[in-house]
């Protein structure tokens, strides 16, 4: 039996709530050499506005990522709609590498496709403007031209805005669109999926005769998914529980 990949997304890690860098911390120390592979499948952070904003936080979670690596585990980090900005920079300081925005992968005799997830929500138009516009290579660069304080400043206020349009959507605009993620699946030429950001954590069959696993959210306790020989497992800690 091959090591397992572990599979884990929207963290939403951030200096206000040390529980859930805890809890990583706690989860990374119980698979150390005992995992192939951890894919974190974006939204890390909560925030993230380039590599030069320097934080214990940051920091902190650089040494638990490079420590798990150094026990032999390839560390793959995806961009998440929070935390699209962290650079090359910093993956190298978690001896991760940066995965493109979708990614298949094998495991027994099965491929599994990887994405945040975001992408799929294609009915949420103002959010896919808005998405459609920050990942332009000019768009990042002249952001981050800006000063720390310029760019904290703006990061308040898009999270500010954020919330205010969220509690305006419906719920099923803010899911994924069937179309895309059927899409997604023939052009990936695939019938295993694996996403977050919906933080909606369930094992959905698609009317292809595919599967699409959502892992959730660390809000309250960690949603991890756990991948061997082929099959995968989605579980739910309390934190507490991590030890």
């Amino acid at each position: 039996m091959s090591l397992p990949t572990l599979l884990i997304s929207d963290l939403h890690l951030e200096a206000s709530r040390p529980e859930l860098t805890a809890a990583l911390g706690r989860l990374l120390e119980q698979y150390r050499g005992r995992c192939a592979r951890l894919f974190i499948l974006g939204d890390l952070f909560e925030a993230w506005i380039g590599d030069d904003d320097t934080s214990a936080l940051a920091d902190e979670v650089a040494r638990e990522l490079s420590a798990f690596a150094a026990a032999g585990a390839e560390i793959g980090l995806m961009h998440g709609n929070r935390d699209f900005l962290i650079g090359a920079d910093y993956a190298r300081r978690c001896s991760a590498r940066l995965m493109p925005e979708s990614e298949i992968i094998s495991s027994g005799n099965q491929r599994f496709l990887l994405l945040h997830g975001d992408s799929l929500c294609t009915d949420d138009t103002g959010y896919q403007a808005f998405r459609q516009l920050v990942r332009q290579p000019e768009w990042q660069a002249q952001f981050l031209g800006q000063s720390l304080d310029a760019r904290r400043s703006f990061a308040a206020q898009a999270r500010t805005e954020s919330k205010a349009a969220t509690a305006d959507k419906a719920n099923e605009i803010m899911d994924v669109n069937a179309a895309a993620v059927r899409d997604a699946l023939s052009e990936a030429c695939v019938s295993q999926m694996v996403h977050g950001h919906t933080h909606r954590p369930k094992a959905h069959s698609v009317d292809t005769g595919s599967t699409r696993t959502v892992l959730g959210d660390w809000h309250d306790g960690a949603w991890i998914g756990l991948l061997q020989d082929g099959a995968l497992e989605l579980s739910y800690f309390d934190f507490k529980s991590i030890n």
